[in-house]
């Protein structure tokens, strides 16, 4: 069946997802308070995330001459994020603190309790709210959550450099954040 543009615009209702209607919630974590960092700083400078991706690794069992597939266990990925590096430094500052925390610069040492250094997180992607003509949104943004994902036990393992040039000149320095996360799941709760 030939489907019309008309179908297309009444099936994809509020206009699509956007990428870029996001916020990443993360509170707190070894060496956040002494370093200056702030969530809702966080929630502002984080400019990309991922909502996680879904995996579940498939067990092959030869029989007969053919290839039986049986599910295995859910794995989960490395978490990445972006974030605009303020000129302070205090998030770069508090994620270098942190991982200092789990391993020491000089001798190796450092936190081994899992619950002394991981961290749960969430991630948050928003839609516009619909406003019909005479309707008075109240939120003020106009952005209702769409979906949301909570990372539990996550902490990480890798700070990206930064790299410093005297060519660039009209940019805003970033640098990405690696998390191993222990699992995930969609969340229904409060952020």
């Amino acid at each position: 069946m030939a489907h019309s543009i008309q179908d297309f615009k009444s099936t994809l209702i509020g206009g699509g997802a956007r990428p870029n209607l996001f916020q990443v919630n993360l509170t707190s974590f070894p060496g956040a308070a002494e370093e200056g960092y702030d969530s809702g700083d966080f929630s502002v400078l984080c400019k990309a995330a991922q909502l996680p991706a879904s995996n579940i690794a498939s067990i092959d069992v030869p029989f007969r001459g053919r290839t039986f597939k049986v599910a295995g266990d859910r794995t989960f990925d490395t978490w990445t994020v972006t974030v605009i590096n303020d000129v302070d430094f205090n998030i770069r500052s508090a994620m270098e603190s942190w991982m200092q925390r789990i391993g020491q610069y000089a001798d190796g040492s450092g936190l081994m309790d899992p619950d002394d250094y991981q961290r749960d997180a969430v991630v948050q992607q928003f839609k516009r709210q619909s406003s019909n003509a005479g309707d008075n949104i109240a939120t003020g943004n106009g952005l209702e959550v769409a979906k949301q994902y909570k990372f539990y036990g996550l902490f990480p393992t890798n700070i990206s450099a930064i790299d410093l040039s005297y060519d660039n000149s009209d940019t805003i320095e970033e640098f990405t954040v690696e998390f191993q996360v222990q699992y995930w799941t969609p969340f229904t709760g409060e952020a």
